[in-house]
């Protein structure tokens, strides 16, 4: 073999070990790339549920080169307690949001979804309690809690989440609320929460708050003031002016919460305390407290500062209450009406020939009065002894067996504690429970929520001819029994202030 002019033996040597190298290389990736293969094949593709969105039906959904490496969706377990303490512990992806807990719990239990389920934070050691909006992850939350922390995932109604959409009036006092120059103070009332969803225009709440004072004990009254760039409260009277104005809070990085032991904690001067804590810090050192003087005035901030908050995300989970942030929809296996159900009509065959009933007012009165009829008779039926004819003794005690299976009825509760229950589920008007009178043994309690206030109402036994009765209006109208009672008032208002729409219940996990 000829040599080349510039060729020689080291020249060959280092060419000669350079190709054994890249030629390894090539075996090891060649190996390599056929194991992966390999690896590939035994992990079997998910097929696409929605094949009109992608080119190919046939193109899976995930892969194994699309898998991270850390599972996001990694399960962990949560607590959630009931208003009886029970609680129940599931096991959740990371990522699953306050709805969908909901909708767990619900699916569960076989509680009917009303839209009114809530989830709420509650710290035992500060006594507060917030709600978790429907979007917020659990896990997230439930991750800033310290080791010796007892909190809690607390799951219960709220019939007042999201009733500020629908009655922005009984929300917003007008002597609390305002509006920039350009409005001229002239705006419709259903304009309100627009305004408050809009990123240019935003109300100005404003009004006296107890402010408590950064490491004292005292309490000091203030003029506060909500705006779009946050919390705060004059120096100078209610003057308004920039220079007068100094910052209180903002709430991107805070979260809201409400006081349920202001007085006995915190010695705030009333029972209708809010306040502003970080998220990042589980201390009361950093707490923000304020009280107002009413549970009025206290709805009307916490209800603005959600709005300011959340804004639109607010309006997305009220109008679409089923979607999550996680994907996980229950809609299609919670507790709906059939299609069947759906489909029925109202008939009359009064006559000698069925007809459809068309009217609907007229529909409505006919299902009311067959409905209540039905119920009557059965009830009646139950109260007769063997010879067919009632007595006083045994329409008491038929009574008594009646109206305590009710969700609604709650035995031996204090006035407080019909409050606080009430409180707890939304001050929204119809809701209400009926309990054992603590004045007076032989008689009932209506507590009933209107106007954002808890008014009670004492249903009085009356007898006459050996007969038992139930009276609301001193003997006008007359019920044998308290289911008689309050299906009467679900559909008339009568002396009431409004009719009882939502009963007041506890349920068991």
């Amino acid at each position: 073999m000829t040599k080349l002019p510039f060729q020689n033996d080291s020249l060959v040597s280092k060419l000669n070990r350079r190709s054994v190298n890249i030629f390894r290389y090539l075996t090891f990736f060649c190996h390599r790339r056929k194991k992966k293969d390999l690896h590939d094949a035994e992990i079997p593709s998910i097929p696409n549920p929605f094949p009109e969105l992608c080119c190919s039906p046939f193109t899976p959904v995930f892969s194994a080169d699309l898998l991270p490496e850390t599972d996001l969706r990694k399960k962990q377990v949560i607590k959630v307690y009931s208003e009886d303490d029970t609680s129940r512990a599931l096991e959740v992806p990371s990522d699953i949001t306050a709805r969908d807990v909901c909708q767990l719990l619900i699916l569960k239990n076989h509680y009917i979804d009303d839209h009114s389920w809530t989830l709420f934070e509650y710290l035992p050691h500060m006594g507060l309690e917030r709600t978790i909006e429907d979007h917020e992850l659990v896990v997230e939350i439930q991750s800033k809690w310290g080791m010796e922390e007892e909190n809690r995932l607390c799951f219960r109604k709220n019939y007042a989440k999201y009733e500020f959409f629908k009655n922005p009036v009984n929300f917003f006092p007008e002597h609390m609320l305002s509006f920039s120059s350009e409005t001229n103070g002239e705006i419709a009332h259903t304009q309100i929460l627009q305004m408050f969803l809009s990123s240019s225009t935003y109300p100005e709440i404003h009004g006296f708050l107890h402010a408590k004072e950064q490491g004292k004990k005292s309490w000091k009254k203030i003029y506060f003031l909500l705006r779009r760039s946050g919390l705060y409260f004059s120096t100078k009277g209610t003057s308004k002016e920039p220079r007068h104005l100094q910052f209180f809070s903002e709430f991107s990085s805070s979260d809201l919460y409400v006081s349920l032991a202001g007085k006995k904690m915190h010695g705030a001067p009333s029972n209708f305390g809010f306040c502003v804590k970080p998220n990042k810090t589980g201390g009361t050192r950093d707490l923000k407290l304020l009280c107002a003087d009413e549970e009025q005035s206290r709805i009307c901030w916490v209800t603005a500062i959600r709005l300011l908050k959340y804004g639109m995300q607010l309006y997305q989970n009220y109008t679409q209450p089923h979607q999550g942030r996680s994907g996980c929809s229950f809609q299609n296996i919670s507790p709906m009406r059939s299609i069947s159900e759906n489909s029925l009509v109202a008939m009359d065959f009064s006559g000698h020939k069925g007809r459809v009933i068309e009217n609907p007012t007229e529909a409505l009165s006919v299902a009311v009065e067959e409905g209540l009829l039905c119920l009557w008779f059965l009830k009646g039926c139950l109260r007769l002894n063997a010879h067919g004819s009632p007595t006083a003794s045994q329409t008491s005690s038929s009574n008594i067996a009646i109206h305590r299976s009710q969700a609604w009825f709650h035995h031996k509760i204090s006035r407080d504690e019909a409050q606080k229950l009430i409180l707890q589920q939304g001050l929204v008007d119809g809701l209400f429970l009926v309990r054992d009178s603590q004045s007076n043994p032989k008689t009932f309690v209506l507590s009933l929520s209107h106007g954002q206030k808890i008014k009670h109402f004492q249903i009085i036994p009356l007898e006459d001819e050996g007969e038992m009765f139930h009276t609301l209006d001193d003997g006008h109208t007359r019920f044998t029994d308290l289911i008689q009672l309050v299906e009467f008032y679900q559909l008339n208002k009568g002396v009431l202030p409004c009719k009882l729409k939502h009963y007041c219940s506890r349920i068991a996990l």
